[in-house]
């Protein structure tokens, strides 16, 4: 069982969680808009990484391992954390909601539905490579 340090640990790991996901979101609208490379994933921070740092070759295939290295750690972590991070989504979602107008909130749905639309095709695509 949680105690109480970890569990607001945890609350806080979500809470980042989710102000992440919404700034990537508003960030990855705009650079979806841009058509600039890959948004999300490890080439992504590794793409993010070079141009910010100017890696060279050698530095990227180094990120790039360590990332691959971490993978199951994060991926672990991430399995354990994810319905909490669910259940909080959902909460704020019906939160949100409720500050809609019924035209609004259809809207909002149909939102919800194409970014899980698309998560889904990139969780896909993640397992198609790493298979």
């Amino acid at each position: 069982m949680l105690n109480r340090s970890k569990l607001a640990a945890v609350g806080l790991l979500a809470a980042v969680f989710v102000a992440g996901g919404l700034a990537g979101w508003g960030g990855r609208e705009a650079a979806d808009r841009e058509d600039r490379g890959p948004h999300r994933g490890p080439d992504a921070l590794v793409s993010f990484l070079s141009r910010e740092l100017d890696l060279s070759g050698a530095q990227r295939d180094s990120v790039r391992a360590i990332i691959a290295r971490h993978r199951p750690e994060t991926d672990a972590l991430w399995a354990r954390v994810r319905p909490q991070f669910d259940s909080i989504k959902a909460r704020m979602r019906a939160e949100i909601d409720g500050q809609l107008t019924p035209a609004q909130r259809t809207k909002h749905q149909q939102l919800i539905d194409h970014a899980e639309h698309q998560r889904r095709e990139r969780e896909d695509s993640a397992k198609g490579r790493r298979n």
